[in-house]
């Protein structure tokens, strides 16, 4: 009978979750995005937003003994929560609200141990947005890197010219708080 070695499993479709995770040495073994109901709950703030859907969609992967990571981002304003922007006019109506001001970036992490014990984190940035005129929105737009992130922008992208600062983690902001995650892992047992 055959030894099973706990193989870590990432509930994500995203790209930039992959190459965050290879730049702190950890591959996992097979990405398995959860298909879950992203629709915001009836007053959830974006913390809470974010902290949900990072658990539901570790929960949704089948584990089998093995780790589960698995992560949302989820930009707010106030208690706002804004869209994963799918069209021109979603990106251009999330950066006319950014414009000018500070906004909150989320990212809940949830991890699903071997013995099927759960962990979940969240991770708050606040990241102000310079004054954005309208040729800057226009081209933005233009760019196409806006399509299907949070709040409309890519902080790892061109839209990095448009932040005048921000207070937490970048990693996070790209989609998976490396220092949290990280601890999350170790602290679950996992060694890659």
């Amino acid at each position: 009978m055959g030894t099973h070695f706990p193989k870590l499993i990432l509930a994500s479709a995203s790209p930039r979750r992959l190459s965050l995770l290879a730049q702190i040495g950890i591959t996992p073994n097979a990405v398995q995005p959860a298909d879950i109901d992203e629709t915001p709950g009836a007053n959830e703030t974006p913390r809470l937003h974010a902290l949900r859907l990072a658990a539901e969609k570790a929960i949704a992967v089948p584990s089998a003994g093995d780790y589960v990571l698995a992560a949302d981002t989820v930009v707010g304003v106030g208690r706002r929560i804004l869209p994963k922007t799918e069209t021109p006019d979603e990106a251009e109506r999330c950066l006319r609200l950014m414009s000018g001001r500070s906004h909150r970036v989320f990212t809940g992490i949830s991890l699903i141990g071997p013995d099927g014990k759960q962990s979940s984190r969240v991770v708050e940035t606040r990241v102000k947005m310079k004054r954005l005129t309208d040729l800057e929105i226009a081209a933005y737009i233009a760019s196409d890197e806006w399509r299907g992130k949070a709040g409309g922008y890519a902080i790892q992208g061109y839209a990095e010219v448009f932040i005048i600062s921000i207070i937490g983690s970048f990693s996070s902001v790209v989609g998976l708080p490396l220092y949290e995650t990280k601890n999350l892992l170790t602290g679950m047992g996992y060694t890659p």
